[in-house]
């Protein structure tokens, strides 16, 4: 039970960085799909908080080293879904999925110059409708906002991620 928690919040997580490439907005939609990409494949933290189906939800996660730690119930443990399994998802979803992106403008996020992009997915399990600040420096994600609707079963909401990439380590 404690393990299907954890590998959900897992996917909540995917969710609230998720972003997919499609063949006809793949232009457009690249610097995104690269962000996330280096999101899982250099040592990075991420905050998220939100609302699901008017509960608040909050998650930590770390990638460091080829792991995935989760902060679940205030203690720190390792995932079983790894960096490798989070880009296969998005592979996945990618081929499968409709997703658009938008270049808006240029803004500041976490004291960084960074190009603000809007983005919309729809895959088999999710539609999303937000916006993420992407480092103009490195290309790497730096916050997130987005709207999703994970239908009848889970629900609606907004959730809100910030990510961090100074001084990452295993916190177990």
């Amino acid at each position: 039970m404690f393990r299907n928690h954890v590998f959900t919040l897992s996917v909540l997580s995917l969710l609230v960085m998720g972003q997919a490439v499609t063949a006809l907005a793949a232009d457009a939609c690249q610097p995104v799909f690269d962000a996330i990409t280096k999101l899982v494949t250099v040592p990075s933290h991420s905050y998220s908080t939100g609302v699901i189906n008017g509960k608040p939800t909050s998650a930590e996660t770390i990638y460091v080293e080829g792991k995935t730690y989760m902060l679940a119930k205030g203690k720190w443990m390792l995932s079983p879904v790894t960096p490798s399994d989070v880009l296969q998802q998005e592979l996945e979803d990618e081929k499968q999925g409709k997703s658009t992106c938008r270049f808006m403008r240029n803004e500041f996020a976490n004291g960084e110059a960074a190009a603000l992009y809007s983005m919309r997915r729809e895959t088999e399990t999710v539609k999303e409708d937000g916006q993420v600040w992407i480092s103009k420096a490195n290309g790497r994600a730096l916050r997130e906002e987005v709207d999703v609707d994970y239908g009848a079963a889970i629900g609606k909401g907004h959730l809100s991620a910030r990510f961090e990439y100074r001084n990452v380590k295993a916190p177990i």
